[in-house]
C-alpha cells in the first residue's frame, strides 16, 4: 500500500475519504480573508491619498494667489509712494506760485520776504512731516558718512577735521543720508619752516 501512495494510486481508491482541511487549507481561507482586508485597506489609503493630493493642490493654489497679492500690493506701494509726499509738496508749489503772483504786483520786498518764509516754513512742515531732516554740520566733527568735503582749510582756532563752513545743507531721510552735507573742514597749519 505504501507503493500505491507514492505513485498516486490512493486517489482511485473509494473507500478513502478526502484529506481533512489542513494547515494549507487553512491559511488559505485566512489568504482570503487577509486580501478582502488588504484590498479594502488599499482601497481607504488610495482615498486618503487623493484627498491629501487635493489638499496639497489647494494649498499651491493659495499661495500663488497670495504670491500674485503681494505682488500687485507691492507693485501699487512702488507706484503710489510718493503721492502723501507730492500731495503735500502741491501746497508748497502753490505758496510759491503765489508768492510770485504778489512780487509782481508789488515793490515791497517785506511783503516778498514774508511770503518767502511762509514758503519756506511750509517745506520744513512737509520735510518733518516725511522724515527728511536737514543737515548744518558747521562746528561738528567731519563725518564722511554725512558730509562731502568741498576742500580743507588751516585754521589754528579749530581743531583738525571740524566743519568750519557749511556750502550747502545735507538731508537726511529717516535717518539715511539723502544727500550729504558740502562742506569746508579744518587742518593742522603747515609750519611755516618747511
Amino acid at each position: 500500500m505504501s507503493n500505491q501512495r507514492e505513485n498516486g494510486e490512493h486517489d482511485s481508491d473509494p473507500t478513502r475519504s478526502q484529506p481533512e482541511d489542513g494547515p494549507e487549507t487553512a491559511f488559505a481561507g485566512a489568504d482570503a480573508e487577509d486580501a478582502g482586508d488588504v484590498h479594502a485597506r488599499l482601497v481607504e489609503l488610495e482615498e486618503l491619498a487623493e484627498q491629501r493630493r487635493e489638499q496639497v493642490l489647494r494649498a499651491q493654489a493659495e499661495l500663488e494667489n497670495q504670491r500674485r497679492r503681494f505682488e500687485r500690493e507691492l507693485e501699487s506701494a512702488h507706484k503710489y509712494a510718493m503721492e502723501r509726499f507730492a500731495a503735500e509738496l502741491l501746497n508748497v508749489c502753490d505758496s510759491l506760485e503765489m508768492g510770485l503772483d504778489a512780487a509782481r504786483k508789488t515793490n515791497d520786498a517785506s511783503s516778498i520776504i514774508e511770503g518767502t518764509e511762509l514758503t519756506l516754513k511750509a517745506f520744513h512742515k512737509a520735510f518733518e512731516k516725511f522724515g527728511i531732516e536737514a543737515v548744518e554740520p558747521t562746528g561738528e566733527r567731519f563725518d564722511p558718512e554725512r558730509h562731502q568735503a568741498m576742500t580743507t582749510q588751516e585754521s589754528s582756532d579749530h581743531p583738525p577735521n571740524t566743519v568750519l563752513l557749511t556750502m550747502q545743507k545735507g538731508y537726511l531721510l529717516q535717518g539715511r543720508v539723502l544727500r550729504p552735507a558740502m562742506v569746508i573742514v579744518s587742518r593742522a597749519p603747515s609750519d611755516g619752516n618747511a
